[in-house]
C-alpha cells in the first residue's frame, strides 16, 4: 500500500490536477498530519479517488464547522486493507488556542488509547501508522522553541505499542540538512512535512 502524507504547508503542485495524476496515480490512501485547508485535503482525495485519513493539527480549528471528506484518526484504531492506522491530534499547548495538549493531557490520551493499541498487538499485529501532528520528544523536535516540543508521552506509546510507523508534521524542513527519518525503538519516526510517500511493502519509505 502506498500512502501520500500531507502537512502543514499547500504545495503549488499539489494543486495541479494532472501533476497529482502524474505523480501518484499508485497512491491507495491519503494522510493528513494535520494544519491543512479542508477543502486542500478533499480535493486530493477527490483527484486521486482514494480515503483520506487525518489528525488535526494546532492550526485546525476550523474543522468543526469545515470537516473534511475523510476519517478522523483520533483516538481511534482503523484498519484499512491489510494495515492498521491510529491517530492523536494536536501540538504541544503554547497558548490558548484550539487542539493543543499540556504534556500531562497528552499522556492521558495516550493511557485512553493504548487498550486499543494494545488489542490491535495481541491480535497477532501491531499498529502499522501512528498518525500525529506533534513529533515526540527529542526526535525531530526543537527544544528550545516551546510551540514546536515534542510529547514524551508519545515515547511512551512506541515503547509500549510498538508501532512500525509514527508519522508527523508540524516541523518545517525547509532545511535540508535536518533529520526527518528517526528509527526509535521498532519505530521509524518519519517527520513528512511537507509530503511524503511511504510504501508499507517497503520499509524505508521514498521522499
Amino acid at each position: 500500500m502506498k500512502i501520500l502524507a500531507v502537512s502543514d504547508v499547500v504545495l503549488p503542485q499539489l494543486q495541479d490536477a494532472k501533476y497529482l495524476e502524474r505523480t501518484f496515480a499508485d497512491v491507495n490512501l491519503i494522510i493528513s498530519c494535520g494544519d491543512m485547508p479542508p477543502g486542500y485535503l478533499d480535493f486530493l482525495s477527490s483527484i486521486l479517488n482514494v480515503p483520506l485519513f487525518f489528525v488535526r493539527g494546532n492550526h485546525d480549528g476550523n474543522y468543526k464547522p469545515m470537516h473534511p471528506g475523510g476519517d478522523n484518526l483520533h483516538m481511534r484504531v482503523v484498519n484499512y486493507g491489510e494495515f492498521s492506522f491510529a491517530g492523536i491530534e494536536g501540538s504541544v499547548r503554547y497558548n490558548n488556542g484550539p487542539v493543543q495538549f499540556t504534556e500531562r493531557e497528552m499522556r492521558l490520551n495516550v493511557l485512553r488509547l493504548m487498550p486499543a493499541l494494545l488489542m490491535a498487538r495481541r491480535r497477532g499485529k501491531g499498529v502499522d501508522v501512528m498518525v500525529t501532528h506533534n513529533p515526540p520528544q527529542g526526535i525531530h523536535d526543537i527544544p528550545d522553541d516551546h510551540a514546536h516540543r515534542g510529547f514524551e508521552a508519545y515515547l511512551r506509546l512506541m515503547r509500549w505499542a510498538r508501532p512500525r510507523y509514527l508519522i508527523h508534521g508540524h516541523i518545517d524542513t525547509w532545511d535540508r540538512r535536518k533529520v526527518t527519518q528517526t528509527v526509535y525503538e521498532n519505530t521509524t519516526v518519519i517527520n513528512i512535512n511537507p509530503y511524503h510517500v511511504l510504501d508499507l511493502a517497503d520499509e524505508s519509505g521514498t521522499p
